[in-house]
């Protein structure tokens, strides 16, 4: 039986999709915050066997051009689930995410092509939130970073047997972000490789606490973040991996800062209580360590990605 035929040669879809934090210290694997900096697309169907690739932004000079750009697979990936037929692609992305650095660039990669190929299809195939979140899972292999780039705000991700659920959630106000972005980039996968497979039970236990208490932290007390962001499970035995960023969160958290290591590293994010205390930690990152730190003073992104047919104007959120 041949897939169903997809769309028009033509059709152009407008993708947004926001950077992410996880893990936010104890949350290991769990937990994922969307920031206000952008990965934006252009994704147009071209005839069958097409494919042009334009890329700006951070990481361009190191990202694929050709079907293996993981945009490409994360669109391919979809119209393979629902069987429509692949149209060509045209792909213009401007990257604001930085590359390699704990903000989950990947998973809005993944999340941007999701939601690209949700737009596309939209009248030939209509996919849900859950479809949405099922999909990235596949290719991220997680939920935890593109559970809030598809959805916003603050997420909590599991897997139960029907497949990754999340819930999310709104931060309280007075919870003002700071990222601190190095120049140097962590691998994902090197910094996972350094997890041993067991833990201490205590330790376990200790990261049970404190990830419920953070989530109380972050939508109803922020006066309690700095104990809530403590961690035993994850960032110590990463922390030889990254010695600049392992001071840095050690020195803010000596002068009361909820800081915390971005994902798998190696940026730091900080979970401040306002602006004039995001420039009190932008002031300790500039004396503390011998790596120039950009800050980023962002926002909590609520809106999540969104996707944009241009044709008809019409735009959705996930």
């Amino acid at each position: 039986m041949s897939a169903t035929i997809g769309p028009m040669p033509g059709r152009t879809v407008e993708v947004r999709v926001p950077a992410t934090s996880a893990n936010l210290g104890p949350g290991f694997d769990t937990l994922g915050l969307a920031l206000s900096m952008y990965d934006e697309l252009e994704v147009t169907a071209l005839e069958p066997g097409l494919l042009e690739v334009e890329v700006s932004g951070s990481g361009a000079d190191e990202i694929a051009r050709d079907g293996s750009n993981l945009v490409i697979r994360s669109i391919a990936h979809v119209f393979a689930d629902v069987d429509v037929a692949m149209p060509g692609i045209r792909l213009v992305a401007r990257n604001g995410v930085p590359h390699g650095r704990g903000l989950g660039s990947s998973g809005a990669a993944v999340a941007a092509g999701v939601l690209a190929a949700q737009g596309l299809l939209a009248g030939i195939v209509e996919l849900d939130d859950a479809a949405l979140l099922r999909l990235a899972t596949e290719l991220e292999g997680h939920p935890d970073n593109v559970a809030p780039a598809l959805f916003g705000g603050l997420t909590i991700a599991w897997t139960a047997a029907r497949g990754p659920q999340h819930k999310k959630l709104l931060v309280h106000r007075g919870v003002s972000p700071l990222v601190l972005v190095p120049g140097y980039t962590m691998s994902t996968k090197a910094a996972r490789s350094l997890q041993p497979e067991q833990v201490p039970s205590e330790d376990a236990v200790f990261n049970v606490s404190r990830s419920a208490l953070l989530i109380a932290a972050l939508t109803q007390s922020p006066d309690v973040l700095l104990d809530a962001t403590d961690d035993r499970l994850h960032q110590d035995y990463r922390a030889p991996a990254m010695p600049e960023t392992n001071r840095l969160v050690r020195a803010l958290r000596a002068e009361g800062f909820a800081a915390v290591v971005s994902g798998a590293g190696p940026s730091v994010l900080v979970l401040c209580d306002g602006p004039g205390s995001r420039l009190d930690a932008v002031r300790i990152a500039d004396a503390v360590t011998d790596t120039p730190w950009i800050p980023q003073m962002v926002a909590v992104d609520v809106r999540g990605g969104t996707v944009r047919d241009r044709a008809e104007g019409s735009s959705s959120q996930s």
